[in-house]
C-alpha cells in the first residue's frame, strides 16, 4: 500500500501534501509489463494524480489526468479517487527512450477532468510546454486554477530495473500568504534532495512534507493508505458491450465463438461466449 501524507503550515497558508508509491508503482510495472521508461512515466503520472485526488472532498469525486504529447508511450491516463487510490493505462506499456520527457512527448496537451458529481465535470486543459510530467502539471495549476503549486515526483530502479522507490509531494500556496513564508518556502524547495533519494534514505511521507514546510510552523494534518485500484467488473464490461449497440452485439454473437474484452486500467479479462452474447442482445431489447 502506498502512503499519503497532508500538512499545512501554521498560517494555514501553506499546504504540502506527500506520498510513497513504491508499492503503486511497482503494480504498474507488473500489471502493465511496463518497460522501465514507461513505468517511469506512469509511476510519475500516478503519483501525481493520487495527491490531486487526496485534495478531493467526497467519496464520489473522481479525478482524471489525461496526458497525449505524441511521444512514443501513447496517450498517458490515470485516474484518482479522494483517497488517492489509483488507477493508468498507457497507449504502448512497452516503448521505450533515452528519458521520460521523450518519451511523453511535448507535441499536444494535458487535460485534467474533474468529476464532483455536478451536472457536467470541471475540465481543465493546457498544452504540453515539456514531456516533463511535474513542470507540466505545476504549470497546470498555475494557468487553469490559478493556485500557485509545486510538483516534484520521482522514481528510482535497481540494477534490474525493477522499482526501488517511487513517490513525491506537492506544495500548494493560498493567498494572503506573507512574502516571508514564500521566501522561506522557495529556500526549503531549493535545498530538498531529489525526491527518489529521499524515499530511498529512508525519509518518510511524514519527513518529507514537514521538510518542505520547515520554518512555517507545519503540522500533520492526517495520513492514510492508498493503492493501484482497478474496480473493473463484469457487470460494468457488460454495459460497456450494451453500449456498442444491437447491430454490433449481434456480429459478435455471429462471428466470434468468444468475445474478449481486456480492461486498460488492469488487464484483466472478461470471456464472453455466443450465449452470453445473445443474452445481452435480448437484455439491450
Amino acid at each position: 500500500m502506498g502512503k499519503i501524507v497532508r500538512a499545512l503550515s501554521e498560517t494555514g497558508g501553506v499546504l504540502c501534501a506527500a506520498i510513497d508509491a513504491f508499492d503503486i508503482v511497482s503494480d504498474i510495472q507488473k500489471l502493465h509489463e511496463a518497460s522501465a521508461a514507461v513505468t517511469a512515466a506512469l509511476g510519475r503520472m500516478a503519483a501525481a494524480a493520487s495527491l490531486m485526488g487526496s485534495m478531493l472532498k467526497y467519496e464520489d469525486d473522481r479525478l482524471t489526468i489525461r496526458i497525449n504529447g505524441g511521444g512514443a508511450c501513447g496517450v498517458m491516463t490515470a485516474v484518482a479517487d479522494y483517497r488517492g487510490n489509483v488507477k493508468c493505462s498507457v497507449g504502448n506499456s512497452k516503448a521505450d527512450a533515452e528519458d521520460v520527457e521523450s518519451l511523453v512527448g511535448s507535441d499536444g496537451q494535458l487535460t485534467v477532468i474533474k468529476d464532483m458529481g455536478l451536472k457536467e465535470p470541471y475540465v481543465g486543459q493546457i498544452p504540453l510546454s515539456s514531456g516533463n510530467i511535474a513542470r507540466v502539471l505545476t504549470e497546470y495549476y498555475t494557468i487553469s486554477e490559478q493556485l500557485p503549486t509545486v510538483f516534484t515526483l520521482g522514481i528510482l530502479f535497481d540494477d534490474n530495473l525493477k522499482v526501488k522507490a517511487a513517490g513525491g509531494y506537492m506544495v500548494q500556496v493560498v493567498p494572503p500568504v506573507s512574502e516571508k513564508s514564500v521566501m522561506i518556502l522557495d529556500e526549503n524547495l531549493q535545498n530538498m534532495s531529489e525526491i527518489g533519494a529521499m524515499l530511498e534514505q529512508g525519509f518518510t511521507p511524514e519527513e518529507i512534507a514537514l521538510k518542505a514546510l520547515s520554518g512555517l510552523g507545519g503540522e500533520i494534518l492526517d495520513e492514510w493508505e492508498a493503492a493501484y485500484k482497478c474496480d473493473c467488473s463484469r457487470e460494468k464490461t457488460e454495459q460497456i458491450l450494451l453500449s456498442l449497440g444491437r447491430k454490433e452485439l449481434k456480429r459478435l454473437a455471429d462471428e466470434h465463438e468468444t468475445t474478449e474484452v481486456c480492461c486498460h486500467f488492469c488487464n484483466k479479462k472478461y470471456l464472453f461466449n455466443a450465449e452470453d452474447m445473445l443474452k445481452l442482445l435480448k437484455k439491450s431489447s
